[in-house]
């Protein structure tokens, strides 16, 4: 997806979405974390095996790269050229494609993080579970083992809470106090190169792809107008009151 530093620019005909030509892209920065979590399980011997999965174009293998650089064993890449900004491949597609790679593949765990940060939609890992009949924990801030499964600390509004012991296979949603990734060091970049990469084709895994919702429009805020700078306390409040109306 695009990298979360990238100012985005909206195509002119505002019914395309967000212009991706010449755009840097980079692992979503919430999946980033839960590949960091995968890898830690494995380094501490609680998981064997850690497979990276990844759905979009050509384009995605180089981000398989980076987390297969990162620790991952080996990566399986669903290719589409649908666009996944909930243009086209929407949370339900995505999650019907996961669940696919996920009976094939028998993990005990999916790791994965909560939202993209491009459709903020955070629906894929609860559908997922659901898909799956399989247990799950969002928003997950810390995650230990236990009796053969998982205590879950989870971001909710008013603080975290536990939830545990979560019985395995299950999916775990990260969010962004669970850890803070690692740097892939260049030899482990190089080692990356040779490790596999399995592709599989989207549009010939016998799922319905087709998008539930049409996005109609997608067009830039208005810019801010300009601030106003007052002598005093008492002239701050009044305009408030009275022109900006956000106080009684």
């Amino acid at each position: 997806m695009v990298d979360y530093a990238v100012k985005v620019r909206v195509n002119p005909d505002r019914t395309s979405g967000v212009d991706l030509s010449n755009i840097k892209m980079s692992m979503n920065p919430f999946c980033e974390i839960a590949v960091e979590e995968a890898v830690r399980l494995k380094e501490s011997k609680a998981a064997t095996e850690v497979i990276a999965m990844s759905i979009g174009p050509k384009g995605c293998g180089e981000t398989l790269r980076t987390a297969l650089a990162m620790g991952c064993d080996r990566a399986v890449h669903v290719q589409t050229d649908l666009r996944g900004d909930y243009m086209e491949l929407q949370p339900l597609a995505t999650a019907k494609l996961f669940a696919k790679v996920v009976e094939a593949e028998g993990p005990d765990l999916v790791l994965m993080g909560k939202q993209g940060i491009d459709s903020d939609a955070g629906q894929t890992g609860g559908m997922l579970a659901g898909l799956l009949g399989w247990p799950a924990v969002t928003f997950a801030a810390k995650v230990e083992t236990k009796d053969g499964g998982l205590i879950v600390e989870r971001e909710t509004d008013s603080g975290t809470e536990t939830v545990g012991v979560l019985k395995l296979p299950a999916v775990v949603t990260c969010d962004l106090r669970l850890n803070e990734p690692r740097y892939a060091t260049l030899p482990n970049i190089m080692k990356a190169k040779k490790k596999k990469v399995d592709v599989l084709v989207a549009e010939e895994m016998g799922i319905d792809l087709n998008p539930r919702n049409e996005v109609l429009e997608v067009y830039e805020p208005p810019p801010r107008k300009e601030g106003v700078m007052v002598e005093t306390v008492d002239e701050m409040l009044d305009k408030l009151r009275n022109e900006a109306n956000v106080i009684q």
